[in-house]
Order: structure tokens, then sequence, then C-alpha cells
């Protein structure tokens, strides 16, 4: 399990996109660090939690000041972010996780935690630009900026007690959402939230042990600069470890998982009818959670 790391993904030129360690000398370039230090330290995320090799990336986080380390470390400001997910084995959403939420959409409180799924596709990066589909296939573009949990120990039944002991890190990950696919085609939640693109991740994975309590994080969201979606984890109906115990019940939970935890209130869904103006190309969107940076897309 990762301990004192906060990562991201690099695009590199030729499109392959591997692990970044933040430090405070900047980003160390972790396949480029192994190369000038003969070190074999995991060169994804995904890498990192299945196969452990988090020590080695401790190891080139404290070299990041040393002399010969100099030729990896980049500037944050200059880099192109890849995604931090691409291949997971289970990308798993909760629906309704916030009372308010709840309430302004007019949905009954959940007893259980009501699950749905994205796939690999819908995985996009930081500073990434969705491209939206034809008019005729969607229209109804709504944001739901989430905490995304990251499991790096196998969770199989497990309590509620000892669930974030197989939490690896956090992230922000934004549920992207078509309303009218989602909604007016007979409640079809995974095709309106999972098409190309609609699943942002970033800016870092942060390690679990630099983010604490999960449930006490401020979360925001703006659209083109204007406040739309602001709250707090401590206001969750299911927290994450009823979340993590609650599924490994039904299923394993392994490392690489990930779980977007649901959005609060402020969604456009949410507005009278009246006042509902959609996401369109253009428009630019921030989520903002506390400890885990601002992730940042483009529409077209």
């Amino acid at each position: 399990m990762p301990h004192g790391l906060i990562l991201l993904a690099l695009k590199q030129d030729d499109g392959a996109e591997t692990l970044g360690i933040k430090t405070a000398s900047g980003v160390l370039d972790v396949a480029r660090a192994n190369a000038i230090l003969n070190i074999s330290a995991p060169v994804t995320l995904e890498e990192m939690l299945r196969s452990g090799g988090a020590s080695a990336l401790n190891a080139l986080a404290k070299s990041a000041d040393a002399p010969e380390a100099r030729g990896a470390l980049l500037d944050e400001a200059k880099i192109t972010h890849g995604r931090l997910f691409a291949h997971p084995g289970k990308i798993i959403c909760v629906g309704l996780n916030y009372r308010t939420h709840a309430e302004e959409t007019g949905m009954a409180l959940p007893k259980q935690p009501i699950l749905f799924n994205k796939y690999n596709n819908a995985l996009t990066s930081h500073e990434a630009t969705i491209t939206l589909p034809p008019r005729d296939v969607s229209y109804k573009f709504d944001y739901e900026t989430e905490l995304l949990v990251v499991i790096g120990k196998t969770a199989r039944n497990v309590s509620e007690t000892e669930a974030l002991d197989h939490v690896a890190g956090y992230a922000i990950g934004h549920d992207f959402s078509a309303r009218d696919l989602q909604i007016e085609t007979g409640g079809q939640w995974m095709v309106g939230k999972t098409l190309d693109g609609f699943a942002p991740v970033g800016p870092w994975f942060v390690s679990a042990d630099l983010v604490g309590d999960p449930n006490n994080l401020a979360i925001e969201t703006r659209v083109n600069g204007e406040v739309r979606q602001s709250d707090n984890t401590r206001n969750f109906i299911f927290n994450p470890q009823v979340l993590i115990a609650y599924i490994s019940r039904l299923f394993a939970l392994e490392p690489g998982d990930i779980i977007f935890t649901g959005t609060p209130s402020g969604v456009i869904l949410g507005m009278p009818k009246e006042k509902q103006v959609w996401l369109k190309a253009g428009d630019r969107i921030e989520s903002r959670i506390e400890k885990l940076g601002v992730l940042k897309f483009n529409l077209a």
C-alpha cells in the first residue's frame, strides 16, 4: 500500500501514459528516472496497485533532489496529463449518495447504495476535452463532481471498521452525465453515464495517509468560473466505509478497482425546468476536492 505519495500520469511523446511523482522539486518522470537511476519502479498506477512497488516509488521520490535525477524532473505546469486509470478492473458508481441531491432530483432516499457502472472507454484525463455526441444522440449534459476511492487491497466481506484499510488512496472523479439518455429512455443509468470520455479523473492520486478522513472534505464544481456545487463529504448518505463493506458482500473489490461515491446537490437536473441550461461545447468544468487538487476539462 502506498504512503506519502502524490502521483499523476504523464502523456509521453510516443503516446504512452506513465507515472509522475509530485515532489517539492517538481514532477519526477518515473520512466525516465528508472532509466537514469537503474531502478525498476512501477510506471503506471495500475501496475503499482496490482503488483506492489510503492516502496520503489518512495525511493525515487527521495532521490528527486539528487544531481543525477535532475534530468527526470519536470515542471508540472508544462506537462501533458495522461489518464490516471486506463484499465481498472471495475468502475463502480454510486447514485443518490447525498440527501440533498436525492431531494433535488425528486427521487426517494435510497435504503441501500444504488450501484451502476461505467466502462473504460469513459476514462479520460485532467485537462482533457470531451467531444460531445451529436444532438440527435444526446444534448442534456450535466456535471457531477465526486470523491473517487481507489482500492489497494482485496476486500471480500469486510466490516465497516476495517474497510478503509483496503483503500490505497483517493482522487477526484467526474461522473459526467447525459440526462436525456439516463432518465428519458427507460432509466438507462449506464447508457447516460458511459459515453466516450464521460469519466475524467485527476489531476492526482493521493495516498490515503495524506488524505486522512475521507468523510470531511470540501467538494465543489465550477462551470465557466461559476460555483454550481459546494458541499462536504460529511454529508454522504453512505460513506466510503459503508460502501466498501456493502459492495464487498456482493463481490470482491480488488486492487485497482475504483468507486465513484456520488455527487452533492446543485446539478442541472435538480433545477426547475425553466432554469435548466444544459452544458454545451465551449464550457469549462472545474471539480475541486480538498487535499486532492482541481480536476479541469473542456467540452467540444
